[in-house]
């Protein structure tokens, strides 16, 4: 029953209500309250490894000058911080295997 081309929260939620017998608002639930957790450590500045998937890492872009492709104007791009994501070695050669 998964959403065509998007992994979602219900999605994941059923698929521990199918392989764990929780039940469907408790897998929600345990869904949400991960998700939650992830959420609280980054926003305090904590990157987030998840051993055999991947890290999600804060980085803190300083300013920098940018360019209007359209005009060339150039114009100061304000320091922010970004959130990027690595795979992990095992996630990226389940993906290279296709399973």
């Amino acid at each position: 029953m998964r959403s065509v081309g998007t992994l979602t929260r219900a999605d994941l939620a059923e698929s521990i209500n199918r392989r764990v017998g929780l039940s469907r608002a408790d897998s929600l639930s345990m869904v949400e309250g991960i998700l939650r957790h992830m959420c609280e450590a980054l926003s305090e500045g904590e990157n987030v490894k998840i051993s055999g998937f991947g890290t999600f890492l804060l980085r803190d872009k300083t300013e920098r000058v940018g360019r209007n492709p359209k005009t060339g104007v150039e114009v100061p791009i304000t320091p922010r911080r970004v959130l990027t994501f690595r795979a992990s070695q095992m996630l990226k050669d389940r993906i290279v295997a296709g399973k």
